[in-house]
């Protein structure tokens, strides 16, 4: 066999690479076999000339070569689209690390977008460091890069002695497209140096136009490919033994659960997914960060971490969040269809919540959300959404209109219009609306953003995540960036201004920042901030301040470093019964080192402090200087790889509060847990998990009629030891 047999050969008919033309078209043919990683091991890859060079960088350059020579080649055969690179470098410059799938930020790589409906707004991306560990994500214009999105692909890596070589294999069952004899996708392929801040893409892609997606390349040649049938289950067993402390009733009890379920999926017409779920498994196998919570004012955000709500979220978000998944505490079956009709995004899905239970005499809440999307002309689009949530013969009901709109080559508005109706059990009603907008401006020496949100007093979406309601709010971002030569790759002023206002027009809070970044390569970045601020709490005016210092770097492959101190004012927001609200003098560092010893073992350390100190004077008697409260979080994780499938993951949590009792009302803490988390991944849907959890607290249990708890000096009590066994297996048909 011909030796262009092997991968099929490609066609260019590129244009000249300036940010008005239109992007290249690439032509690629059918193969008899898949090409194999050693064909490329050598440094000659089997194939013709004609292949995919011209990478041009992102950043920190703007259409400047890439540092670092990259050859990309591209083939498909009736299952599979495959795509190799060849990317030559230093071997001891390189970073690459044996981690977890989707860990591999830190790491040089490569990856490919495909926007398989030319929609010119999503695109699937695929992404592997130099050792084959995966990413994958999607892609959707005017909000950030989902990687929840999980794919069944393969991807093998090897390092060289000129650098290393990556190939991708993308079923074509893991991916949704028009049914269509020929297909025309939008396509680009990237590759990251991180020493040098450096992400260049094929073909060209630039900030002085908004968006990456509707500056891909045209991919042609795809003929009589399906995702077939593309059915798949993944069921799964459980059993989690538990021993904790009740604290409404204070006592310590125990409990077992075998829990047995099924996750469904099917493709209708290779373009929508219908998925369905019974029984599902939501135990979280991943710990939420630590967060400074104490002190705050409003609902601190949390991501969601589940499964079935977290695969194609994109389709259910709004520029106001009125779908916050974790709004759902444990469901107990559920449907959902996602996908593309034509120049239509369609999100759906209905499911109950048996945790309902705990605050209603109903026995569980139905849940229903609707979200639609339609592209119009240059790149716009127009939505809506609208929710129900039933429960005990109460309701929440929300609809949403919003629109995207390209104004210019860099400037994009987004509106949205809402309104909510609540009833309770009794029939009273209760109604409200709310108006978003925002202009961006998005280039590539100047940003500017401006984003209004009014919200009135009877607004209440309960499945969102909205913390605030009754307000006017206006808020502007300018940055402004200059991009020198040398070590210095990014340098600048941002400012940022914000004003909440109450329905009155009484100023509720006022924001004013300014910050300098410098950023260097070895992914390092310098900032230093200042901030004046207002507050309106409990109807007293508060005057504020604040200094921070900031540094990050990733300059050595084994070290990154983030750091950062605060320093300023503050107001207690949690007094003692009895005492008003008072400025007091506040403190905030964080501090995270990541190790990496050797290719296998990644080592977390995580700080995180705040404190609170009263000056002389200061309520409830006055006197010197005092400490409010102060809140220590500590935490270590281990990650070991022993193969691409096998991890071990170990976590130490400590918290501590201090608090003075005539000062703060805050509860004096003390916590450490230990997390242990055995997995074997094949897949996004094969796995085997073995977890074990041990939390103690500084709680006691008082005997009495009725017992009650009281805080002891050490957290000695264990308040929660749990220990799972999970597997779960994918099927597909």
């Amino acid at each position: 066999m011909r030796r262009a047999a092997l991968l099929g050969c490609l066609t260019l008919q590129a244009a000249p690479l300036t940010a008005q033309a239109p992007g290249p078209t690439l032509t690629v043919q059918r193969v008899d076999r898949p090409p194999k990683l050693e064909h490329f091991l050598s440094g000659d890859p089997p194939l013709p000339a004609r292949e995919v060079t011209d990478f041009r960088q992102l950043e920190p350059g703007d259409g400047v070569p890439a540092s670092a020579s990259t050859a990309a080649y591209l083939a498909y055969d009736d299952e599979n689209l495959y795509v190799v690179f060849v990317c030559n470098d230093d071997p001891a410059a390189v970073r690459a690390s044996l981690t977890k799938r989707e860990e591999i930020s830190v790491d040089d790589g490569v990856a490919v977008y495909l926007d398989t409906f030319r929609d010119r707004k999503r695109a699937y991306l695929f992404e592997a460091n130099p050792l084959g560990v995966q990413a994958d994500a999607m892609v959707t214009e005017g909000q950030d890069d989902d990687y929840s999105f999980d794919a069944v692909w393969q991807s093998d890596g090897r390092r060289t002695p000129h650098g290393y070589v990556v190939r991708f294999t993308i079923p074509f069952r893991s991916l949704r497209f028009p049914r269509a004899p020929a297909q025309t996708w939008g396509i680009a392929l990237g590759r990251y140096i991180r020493r040098n801040n450096e992400q260049s893409y094929w073909p060209y892609l630039t900030k002085r136009l908004a968006g990456l997606v509707p500056q891909f390349a045209a991919l042609e040649g795809l003929r009589d490919i399906s995702p077939g049938r593309n059915l798949q289950a993944i069921p799964y067993g459980a059993f989690t033994g538990a021993r904790f402390l009740d604290t409404d009733v204070p006592a310590f009890r125990e409990e077992n659960d075998q829990r047995v379920g099924v996750d469904l999926k099917a493709v209708v017409r290779d373009a929508l997914t219908l998925d369905g779920t019974v029984n599902p498994d939501f135990s979280q196998v991943e710990s939420d960060e630590p967060q400074v919570t104490i002190n705050s004012r409003f609902e601190v955000f949390f991501p969601e971490k589940r499964p079935f709500f977290i695969e194609n979220a994109g389709y259910f978000q709004t520029p106001v969040n009125l779908f916050f998944s974790r709004r759902v505490a444990d469901p107990g079956m559920g449907l959902r269809l996602t996908g593309k009709m034509g120049r239509w995004a369609v999100g759906a899905i209905g499911i109950d919540d048996r945790a309902a239970k705990q605050f209603s005499v109903a026995d569980r809440a139905g849940i229903g959300v609707v979200r639609v999307q339609r592209e119009i002309a240059d790149e716009s689009t127009v939505g809506a959404l609208v929710s129900e949530q039933a429960l005990g013969g109460g309701s929440n009901r929300v609809a949403s209109a919003d629109a995207r709109l390209k104004l210019s080559k860099t400037v994009v508005f987004t509106g949205q219009v809402i309104a909510t109706d609540l009833q309770d059990p009794t029939g009273s009603r209760l109604s409200g609306t709310g108006i978003y907008a925002e202009l961006l401006r998005d280039g590539r020496n100047f940003d500017y953003a401006a984003r209004y949100l009014d919200l009135g007093s009877g607004f209440d979406a309960e499945l969102g995540y909205v913390p605030r309601v009754g307000i006017r709010q206006f808020e502007q971002e300018l940055e402004t960036v200059w991009r020198p030569r040398g070590p210095v790759v990014k340098v600048g002023p941002t400012f940022t201004t914000s004003l909440d206002w109450d329905r009155s027009g009484v100023l509720l809070d006022r924001s004013l920042k300014a910050s300098w970044e410098v950023k260097l390569v070895g992914e390092t970045k310098l900032e230093a901030q200042y901030e004046s601020a207002f507050e309106l709490f409990h109807d007293v005016p508060f005057d504020t301040r604040a200094t921070k210092l900031s540094f990050e770097s990733e300059w050595l492959k084994w070290l990154a470093v983030s750091a950062s101190y605060k320093r300023g004012t503050d107001v207690n927001h949690k007094p003692p019964k009895g005492v008003a609200p008072f400025l007091a003098g506040a403190a905030k560092s964080e501090l995270t080192l990541t190790l990496r010893p050797m290719p296998q073992l990644r080592l977390d350390h995580t700080l995180l402090y705040s404190r609170l100190t009263a000056g002389p004077g200061a309520p409830p008697a006055g006197g010197r200087p005092a400490r409010v409260f102060t809140d220590r979080i500590l935490r270590e994780k281990l990650n070991y790889q022993f193969s691409r499938a096998l991890s071990l993951r170990v976590i130490l949590d400590y918290s501590a509060v201090d608090r003075d009792s005539t000062l703060s009302r805050v509860e004096p803490e003390r916590r450490w847990a230990v997390d242990a988390l055995l997995t074997y991944l094949l897949n996004p849907g094969t796995a085997l998990y073995l977890g074990y959890r041990d939390g103690y607290e500084n709680l006691a249990i008082l005997p009495g009629s009725p017992p009650s708890l009281y805080r002891t000096d050490r957290p000695e009590t264990s308040t929660g030891r749990q220990v799972f066994v999970k597997i779960s297996y994918l099927l597909q048909f």
